[in-house]
């Protein structure tokens, strides 16, 4: 088994409380999407690697179809299948799927795939996905036109380091990948709706570099952001609205 990224299994298991309860969902038309572009409707069986507390699950859930969930993640797993118990569990990594050749007719892959995106992990998937099934990823973007967002991405950025921020930016190399047809792109926006504590304090939390800080560097984040909640208007008064643009990329086994 290839070692997860440091950042990501220790980040991700410290925040696996507050993550499930301030990162943002995803907006309905993904639901759409996932059907109309991924052929994920009834009948039909999807495997959703990076699942992590099941963010993205749910929408998985409204499409009618049967749903794998890989996360190597324990913690995060636990909240997955505490919220969806109809959900079949898989504890493992993008880069060694356990399930057969050609056994899924779709595979998604949200808010995670850039942190294995790589042609060894491009091969796997296109191992498991029988010839004519749809890969479908998904991120929700900070929408970074907005003042105040763009003030909490710097002050929370400033602690990512270059590795990871590069890392963030690559997962792109990957295509075009063997077997696929072109990358297709579709963007909606998005609103996380919420209490502040949750969806400014919590989502900063919840991010891996965050959470991999020492007790005392994590609260002098948290401090730096609430002083930005009491210098901002529109996040003196709950629930609030953080504004995403959540991208959506569609692709097929051609081959």
């Amino acid at each position: 088994m290839i070692p997860l990224h440091p950042v990501a299994a220790t980040g991700f298991d410290r925040a696996a409380d507050v993550y499930a309860t301030s990162r943002p969902g995803y907006p309905d038309a993904i639901v759409d999407w996932m059907r109309d572009r991924l052929g994920i409707v009834p009948g039909r069986t999807v495997l959703e690697i990076g699942a992590g507390t099941g963010k993205f699950t749910g929408s998985l859930v409204r499409t009618g179809a049967a749903i794998l969930a890989l996360e190597p993640i324990a913690a995060m797993l636990d909240h997955l299948v505490a919220d969806f118990p109809g959900v079949r569990p898989l504890v493992g990594q993008a880069e060694a799927i356990p399930l057969p050749d050609a056994s899924v007719d779709a595979v998604v892959c949200a808010t995670a795939f850039h942190w294995f995106a790589t042609p060894a992990v491009m091969a796997e998937i296109r191992r498991v996905l029988k010839i004519g099934g749809a890969l479908g990823l998904v991120w929700n973007l900070r929408d970074e036109s907005v003042g105040w967002v763009e003030q909490l991405s710097a002050l929370t950025n400033a602690h990512q380091g270059t590795a990871l921020r590069e890392r963030a930016d690559a997962w792109r190399d990957v295509f075009p990948a063997e077997g696929f047809s072109p990358l297709e792109e579709s963007e909606w926006p998005y609103a996380h709706l919420g209490m502040v504590e949750d969806v400014v304090v919590g989502r900063t939390l919840s991010t891996s570099f965050i959470a991999t800080l020492s007790a005392e560097a994590r609260a002098d984040v948290v401090a730096q952001v609430r002083d930005l909640i009491a210098a901002t208007p529109e996040l003196q008064r709950d629930p609030v609205a953080f504004p995403y643009v959540t991208k959506g990329y569609d692709c097929r086994r051609i081959a």
